[in-house]
């Protein structure tokens, strides 16, 4: 209970960041850091706490399910070269060199490094919503940063399963044969399709119609039975919840507009409840676990290993200089890279530990970084007000009901 009351007062306080640097993001993780064992010790979470995975699962979940909603397929077949370019290239660039960088600078083996690399790929632009939540930024670079962070993390989590595999013993949760791992990324695709196309038949029948006020049910109760279906069934949660949203807006636009806004305040609220979960793992005896070397690999990841990728995968695009730096610099670690990194923790490789100290330090340094830099970088592209902000207020952080309502919008690549 001690955890719900601390969740209310960082709510309460979150209006507090409005016209600082420090977005919402931020507070909800220093609160969660404050009150754990390593401050003032209010309540006690540990890695190993089950409350972890499951806010972490969920809040991701329902943030890469709607975000799935506001990307327009149509729009998307006729301009999918720089997401393209960014998963094809500049994910795999950013997996390599983070794993060169923790081998040498950290010392760990090469497949707890490639590990390492692997869970850290994916990014999480929900920290840079100020970016992504301004409607004067251009179209393409909003859906560019919105469909690499939606579809990457289903990418990651087989190649994190194999890793976990090949790194030695574990405690055999996390073992996976490479057909197993192909199954269940086309079951959750299969789900994602399958659920929304379903549940958008279903609504067409007039037998079966929705009063108007109970109509966002249809895409809550679609997610739900998708989450269920995909934790029965060990299909890939995070492609199924990606691929489902989009298919849902696609197949019933009225169920899409009239979910968004308690969709959006759901997933802002998973978000939130994550970010003080993890934020309570943060304890000093973290931070000094880990070595020199593992702080110069964050620096290089933040500063040098994901911008570097991108931009050379970008080379060659119509994206203007200031559009392509401000996608290499948004790439922050986010949640399914705080599930993959339970996942490795509780994996029980020889490693496991070290590997998770880097990664936890690594997201805590990204998510202050991303998310306290977002507000400065949008002023560049000249934009004076933050969709859904009313005028005059300097707010650092956009509400996802409007923050990606735009992705749909048509762009020139």
């Amino acid at each position: 209970m001690m955890l719900v009351a601390v969740f209310g007062a960082a709510l309460l306080l979150s209006g507090l960041t409005a016209r600082t640097v420090l977005s919402t993001s931020f507070l909800f993780l220093a609160g969660g850091a404050l009150v754990s064992d390593g401050f003032l010790g209010l309540i006690h979470i540990t890695p190993d706490s089950g409350i972890v995975s499951v806010t972490a699962d969920l809040a991701l979940f329902a943030v890469l399910f709607t975000d799935g909603m506001h990307v327009c397929l149509p729009t998307l077949r006729a301009h999918w070269t720089n997401p393209a370019r960014a998963l094809g290239l500049g994910m795999p660039l950013a997996f390599v060199f983070m794993a060169l960088v923790t081998h040498y600078l950290v010392g760990l083996d090469w497949t707890t490094s490639f590990l390492i690399g692997a869970v850290l790929a994916p990014t999480d632009p929900v920290f840079a919503s100020a970016i992504v939540g301004r409607s004067e930024i251009p179209a393409r670079l909003r859906q560019l940063l919105n469909v690499e962070s939606g579809i990457n993390n289903g990418l990651a989590l087989p190649v994190v399963l194999v890793l976990i595999a090949a790194a030695g013993p574990t405690a055999g949760s996390a073992e996976a044969s490479p057909g197993k791992i192909a199954l269940e990324l086309l079951l959750g695709l299969v789900f994602g399709i399958v659920l929304p196309l379903l549940a958008g038949a279903l609504a067409r029948f007039r037998l079966l119609g929705a009063e108007p006020k109970l109509q966002p049910l249809l895409p809550l109760a679609t997610g739900i039975i998708l989450y269920a279906a995909c934790h029965l069934t060990h299909a890939n949660l995070y492609l199924a919840a990606f691929s489902a949203g989009a298919v849902l807006a696609h197949v019933s636009p009225e169920a899409k507009a009239s979910f968004e806004p308690l969709g959006e305040a759901l997933a802002e609220l998973a978000k939130f409840a994550a970010l003080l979960v993890f934020g309570a793992l943060l304890t000093p005896h973290l931070f000094g676990d880990l070595s020199l070397g593992g702080y110069a690999a964050i620096l290089l990841a933040i500063f040098l290993i994901r911008p570097v990728s991108l931009l050379i995968s970008l080379l060659g695009t119509r994206l203007s200089r200031k559009e392509k730096l401000v996608a290499a610099w948004f790439g922050p670690k986010g949640f399914a890279s705080v599930v993959y990194g339970l996942l490795v923790l509780q994996s029980g490789i020889p490693q496991a530990e070290e590997a998770f100290t880097l990664i936890a330090v690594c997201i805590a340094f990204s998510i202050v970084a991303h998310s306290s830099t977002d507000v400065p970088i949008a002023r560049a592209f000249d934009a004076d007000e933050l969709v859904g902000i009313p005028p005059g207020r300097d707010s650092t952080q956009a509400p996802r009901s409007t923050a990606l309502q735009t992705l749909g919008e048509t762009g020139a690549t």
